[in-house]
């Protein structure tokens, strides 16, 4: 079983098309919407939290590509920048998903990509302005 959070970006010629439904009913993928920007005529973006399979998850990752649709791991597009971050804390009682913690030991925030769901709370709350997002 395979679970990502990946970022898609819809060219403007596919952001009316079926695409996630596709995934669904031809891959058998669920999916959890974390984010979207879709308008038509425009391009669209989309975070989604995909799981299934292992071969019907790279099939689905196959159909993606095939259209055209970029796709991106999240983790990839937030990012905690080390050298800005002044370990204040003020981020990890913001973050829904638990992706920002505490060491107890060491005191410094600690940032579990793997857990983010891109609510970009912390990028709000930042003083430091040490998370970023780059969709």
């Amino acid at each position: 079983m395979t679970s990502k959070r990946i970022v898609l970006h819809f060219p403007q010629r596919l952001v009316e098309q079926p695409i996630v439904y596709k995934l669904v009913k031809d891959y058998d993928l669920k999916f959890n919407i974390l984010k979207a920007y879709v308008t038509p005529q425009e391009e669209g973006l989309m975070v989604l939290e995909l799981i299934g399979e292992d071969k019907d998850f790279e099939k689905g990752m196959d159909y993606l590509k095939s259209t055209g649709v970029k796709i991106q791991s999240l983790s990839e597009d937030i990012i905690r920048n080390e050298a800005k971050c002044t370990d204040c804390g003020v981020c990890v009682p913001i973050c829904p998903a638990q992706a920002l913690v505490i060491d107890p030991i060491t005191r410094k925030v600690h940032f579990y990509d793997n857990k983010c769901i891109a609510c970009e709370l912390c990028i709000k709350i930042c003083p430091a302005h040490a998370m970023e997002v780059h969709f």
